[in-house]
């Protein structure tokens, strides 16, 4: 295919292709950009057809080096701002990248010389180069290490083809609009982040960058902003719902939908969204996919609560004999980094992709996510997934957060058991009878162990086996 800056820059080039809400550039501008760093790149010697590795944050100068690496046939390599100097040197040493590319915000001084500051680079003397023509949709684009709660993080090959059926199976879900402008404030190193700027190149739509969730700031732009769509987590989207019912006028008229990731909506925050005419599309992806797989309508979301909705229109889904959601689409990953055993191990004998994850389909074919597989625990025979207890307790008066875990136990075999960071001394009886007034008595958890804060990794996501010491 065309490359996709350079197509857009000829079909559209006065479309602006991104801004900051100070500064914005046009597809033309873009382009003309990418070409400028791709010399300033060359200059640094970090040659073309190699991984460059990048720490950045969701600002201007970010946007404009990764288009510049897309563009010239680098390969962009995530880095996660929140690891430690150790974590990020492991993985910079284990994608063997030329350099990396750092944020002058988030530059430490404990980085090594093959590290270099965005300042640096865009400050370099050079001639432009062209970019190159095509995009061969085999060719990697970009690399993520997953988050390894359960163990070493792996580097996920993701090609402009993953990008590009991921871009098309998302517009023939939420559809399009010639002036569609998607508002990114979730990370560009996630996946989340990063799918919105490759829809970008895709679609021929504006990316609206912030450099960090605040609510108050999120809320303006969406009120006074052509802002049509934005990715969300549930955190993100019930401050914005209490900012919404306290302080502000609607959205802009031209707001569309929230695409909602990283777990189902509940039935009072429905409630919410619906009394105030947003519009949230819930969605199940990973990092192996490029974004989001399944996603649940806005209109069915009343029905079916609990549900991630149903498979892309690209996307094969089936549940295996031990409940394992299985999956087949063209956005999924060729591969592992340095794993080249790695996919082939996730993968039955028939090609299906074993996602790790636990759920069931309903028979309108909905798909409902139980939890990990190796978060499950079997009690008595009974399989209790600690996602379900842990939804149901974020509800509970006096919980401010909580997480779930399996205890050895020598009559069950294993029980659950609960982590509870709150405000006050932990109330166990009363937690108790909430469990026993929501759940089946086996799921309710024999122990609250109150905690100051719960331990998660750089993804955010809780890290299950450093509570299981605890224990």
């Amino acid at each position: 295919m065309d490359n996709w800056l350079c197509k857009q820059a000829r079909l559209s080039p006065d479309r602006i292709a991104v801004t900051d809400g100070k500064q914005q550039l046009s597809f033309q501008a873009l382009a003309t950009d990418a070409g400028h760093i791709a010399g300033q790149l060359t200059a640094n010697n970090i040659p073309a057809q190699t991984r460059v590795a990048v720490l950045a944050n969701n600002t201007l100068a970010g946007y404009r080096i990764a288009m510049a690496l897309l563009g010239s046939g680098r390969t962009i390599v995530w880095l996660n701002k929140r690891l430690t100097t150790a974590e990020l040197l492991r993985e910079f040493v284990d994608c063997q990248a030329s350099t990396c590319l750092v944020a002058d915000d988030l530059w430490r001084t404990d980085f090594p010389e093959a590290f270099i500051q965005f300042s640096v680079l865009l400050a370099t003397a050079a001639d432009p180069e062209s970019l190159q023509s095509d995009f061969d949709l085999p060719q990697v684009a970009s690399i993520m290490y997953t988050s390894g709660t359960t163990g070493a993080p792996k580097g996920v090959l993701q090609t402009f083809g993953n990008h590009y059926n991921s871009a098309l199976a998302s517009a023939l879900n939420l559809g399009l609009t010639p002036n569609d402008d998607w508002l990114c404030a979730v990370p560009i190193f996630h996946i989340s982040g990063f799918s919105i700027m490759m829809r970008g190149l895709i679609y021929g739509m504006t990316v609206r960058l912030t450099e960090r969730f605040d609510a108050e700031a999120i809320n303006t732009i969406l009120v006074n902003e052509p802002v049509t769509a934005m990715s969300v987590v549930p955190y993100m989207l019930k401050k914005l719902l209490a900012f919404q019912e306290t302080n502000s006028a609607p959205y802009n008229a031209h707001f569309r939908t929230m695409l909602l990731g990283g777990g189902p909506i509940d039935r009072t925050t429905l409630k919410r969204c619906e009394q105030l005419h947003i519009s949230v599309v819930q969605s199940y992806g990973m990092t192996e996919t490029c974004s989001q797989i399944v996603a649940l309508s806005n209109q069915d979301a009343a029905a079916k609560i609990g549900s991630a909705g149903q498979p892309l229109f690209s996307t094969q889904l089936m549940i295996s004999d031990d409940n394992e959601i299985l999956l087949k689409t063209p956005a999924l990953t060729p591969g592992y980094l340095n794993r080249p055993t790695a996919l082939f191990d996730k993968t039955t004998a028939d090609g299906w992709y074993k996602t790790g994850d636990v759920g069931q389909l309903d028979d309108d074919g909905f798909l409902f996510v139980d939890g990990r597989l190796d978060d499950m625990i079997i009690s008595g025979g009974e399989n209790i997934f600690p996602d379900e207890i842990e939804a149901v307790y974020q509800n509970c008066p006096g919980i401010r957060d909580i997480a779930v875990v399996g205890e050895p136990n020598d009559t069950w075999g294993m029980v659950p058991v609960a982590f509870v960071v709150a405000d006050e001394p932990l109330d166990t009886l009363t937690f108790k009878q909430y469990g026993r007034d929501h759940l089946a008595h086996y799921k309710v958890p024999k122990r609250f162990i109150a905690i100051d804060a719960l331990p998660v990794n750089a993804g955010g996501k809780v890290q299950r086996v450093v509570l299981r010491k605890l224990l």
